[in-house]
């Protein structure tokens, strides 16, 4: 049999694949989607309130009856210092005429007005909705959620780029880990927002299934069965893919976005902290160049919120050059089939 059994047995799904969350560019559709293919589907819930993760949740539930997994972010909030207000203020007036001269007429708001939402609420809306897979990045669980969660027997999934955050998972009681390896697109999953492992995903993979005994699932480059058999070959139990999916008919990218996406070079992808105050994997374009090597970035998620609305505005007005085109170092050819048509092809090779 090609397909390893532990992780689908322990998920209930029939093939070990999994839909990467892609806050931004996944919707509830290609979550379903995916669940049609027999994969795993991953509803991103990010950083969203209590009661809008609730909403995504119930919506879910009215579309498929399989299982899927609820993904949040577990990162650390930094404390508003008058530091951070004048930094933030900073940013926001040079963003704000950045954009300007380049056309775009956008209000960002003001620190008062932004909502940060932690994820503990989350997790008891997670609990009372009965999902019983939970997946999460930035970071680690707290203790008292780990808890809360493996009482009510929910499936913990967290997400490392180092051998030293996957111990740190392990000996929290995680019970499946997933390794990223630099090469993905999209943010980076490490526990730090400033000094990153950047460490290849083979050599990662190979590293840590030395090291940990619970599965693992592995994301970061699979893009068809070639990549996908090498990392079975080293240990990898499950396999995340993102990259593959950014272009399928569930995918929330605008078609301006897919047919950028279909030009992209392989110089042109790049890490930057410049939109969100994380490292993310994306497409270099005219706000990344100007932004990242200046003193206008906040720390996350205060950059991510500060330039939501510029995003926004760029979007409406299909301008690639100020809105964030995350995608991985494995460059190919961006089917827009749907999900569940591109996860099957992909299965069916894996198989032949």
């Amino acid at each position: 049999m090609f397909w390893p059994d532990t992780i689908s047995k322990k998920l209930g799904i029939r093939y070990p694949l999994i839909q990467a969350p892609m806050f931004g560019v996944s919707t509830v559709e290609m979550a379903v989607a995916a669940a049609k293919a027999d994969c795993l589907g991953s509803l991103a819930l990010a950083d969203l309130s209590a009661d809008q993760s609730v909403e995504l949740i119930r919506e879910m539930k009215t579309l498929t009856d399989k299982p899927f997994a609820a993904n949040i972010f577990v990162h650390h909030i930094p404390e508003v210092t008058d530091a951070l207000k004048e930094k933030y203020s900073k940013t926001k007036q040079f963003i704000e005429q950045l954009a300007k001269e380049n056309g775009i007429e956008v209000y960002l708001p003001d620190l008062e007005t932004i909502n940060i939402n932690g994820y503990h609420e989350q997790v008891d809306a997670i609990i009372e909705e009965n999902c019983k897979i939970v997946s999460f990045t930035f970071g680690n669980l707290d203790d008292q959620s780990i808890r809360k969660l493996k009482e009510k027997g929910v499936t913990l999934i967290g997400t490392c780029t180092s051998v030293k955050e996957a111990l740190l998972l392990e000996n929290s009681g995680i019970d499946i880990i997933c390794v990223q390896g630099i090469e993905a697109g999209g943010h980076r999953g490490s526990f730090e927002a400033e000094h990153i492992p950047q460490i290849g995903g083979l050599s990662l993979l190979s590293q840590i299934y030395d090291q940990v005994n619970v599965p693992l699932i592995y994301a970061g480059g699979i893009y068809e069965a070639r990549t996908l058999k090498a990392v079975k070959d080293l240990g990898a139990q499950g396999f995340q893919v993102g990259n593959l999916l950014l272009a399928s008919q569930e995918s929330a990218l605008l078609p301006f976005e897919k047919e950028r996406l279909k030009k992209v070079t392989e110089d042109e992808i790049v890490l930057t902290k410049s939109f969100s105050g994380r490292y993310a994997r994306g497409v270099r374009n005219q706000f990344i160049e100007t932004i990242e090597n200046s003193e206008y970035i906040l720390p996350y998620p205060y950059q991510n919120k500060l330039t939501n609305a510029l995003r926004k505005a760029a979007k409406s007005l299909q301008n690639p050059e100020f809105v964030g085109i995350w995608v991985g170092q494995s460059i190919h050819q961006y089917s827009e089939l749907s999900t569940e048509d591109i996860l099957k092809k992909l299965i069916e090779a894996c198989e032949r």
